[in-house]
């Protein structure tokens, strides 16, 4: 390759930050890096999301501690992505949930994606030695069900396809605070490599509809309050569309993937480029509206060996 992707050379700490979206509900954020979500409830504590590595959560596993004693007994995971599943083991959770689609998704492409983010994230992965293999979950399901932690309710619900076909949200009703993993970001590029760009903004919508009091997101800072809310769901739908868009355009007159990318940095360089991540996931995110624009509704599976190919694509 010409030049290495921009998270090869991201090797600097992100400061961490644990915030409170909601009565024993907390948001593990760090400048841009992949956020957990933290739900205590009567007896026991739920995990959004793993982290990459045992090492990583073991960061989430102190933030949790600084507030509770509380074992941890749930592991919910919000789609099948390395960054945000490899770290499960750390937890030590009895019950580790992720939707039936996401499940299949880690049969059909686990193992090429964790290969994939390893050679792409080496930051992300440092301590990668003490994975144990790919995570599974304990407990999958299509659609909607409920958690009971004592008298707390948690909802885990497929809204729609967006990051990827897979996405479940986390609500806790008493709160009405939701944990949306990579379907909403805040200040920081979406991933769309395996997403569903048509359907994404349909369901920020559905999300939208809960007129949410806080929303804990995939990445960036916690959301709290409404306004806070709809401003990131409003952002969150401008990045899709200004990425998708002109893509569409180059597939419908029949240019090319390096046509493509010129049209995407046009509009969407101006708006988003100080985003976290933002040069990192662009290659893959002209790929991926590309490939939908011309009819791939299933995004095609990343390996080490397509990035690079389609990172050299792009260097002409």
């Amino acid at each position: 390759m010409a030049r290495a992707f921009a998270s090869q050379g991201d090797m600097s700490e992100k400061a961490i930050s644990f915030t409170e979206v909601g009565d024993g509900l907390y948001a593990f954020t760090a400048e841009g890096d992949p956020n957990s979500g933290v739900i205590i409830g009567d007896d026991s504590v739920m995990i959004v999301e793993a982290q990459a590595t045992p090492r990583l959560a073991r960061k989430v596993i102190d933030c949790v501690r600084s507030v509770t004693d509380k074992p941890i007994s749930h592991l919910v995971l919000t789609h099948y992505h390395a960054v945000r599943v490899l770290g499960a083991s750390a937890y030590g959770a009895g019950q580790i949930l992720m939707s039936d689609t996401a499940r299949a998704m880690v049969a059909e492409r686990g193992q090429e994606d964790w290969d994939s983010e390893f050679a792409r994230f080496p930051r992300l992965f440092q301590g990668h030695e003490e994975i144990p293999g790919l995570t599974w979950p304990t407990t999958s399901f299509t659609g909607r069900m409920s958690v009971h932690l004592g008298s707390r309710r948690v909802d885990l619900m497929q809204l729609g396809r967006a990051h990827t076909a897979g996405d479940i949200v986390i609500h806790v009703p008493d709160q009405n605070v939701m944990f949306t993993g990579d379907i909403v970001e805040y200040h920081s590029a979406c991933y769309c490599g395996d997403g569903h760009l048509r359907d994404w903004p349909v369901t920020l919508e559905a999300i939208r509809a809960f007129d949410l009091d806080a929303i804990a997101p995939g990445r960036g800072d916690a959301l709290v309050g409404r306004d806070m809310v709809n401003a990131a769901l409003d952002n969150t739908a401008d990045f899709v569309a200004s990425t998708y868009r002109p893509a569409a355009r180059v597939a419908a007159r029949g240019g090319d993937l390096k046509a493509a990318w010129d049209a995407v940095r046009a509009e969407c360089d101006p708006k988003f480029a100080e985003y976290a991540i933002y040069e990192h996931c662009l290659p893959f995110n002209v790929a991926r509206a590309y490939d939908e624009a011309r009819g791939i509704d299933t995004p095609r599976i990343w390996t080490a060996e397509r990035d690079a190919e389609m990172w050299e694509a792009l260097q002409g």
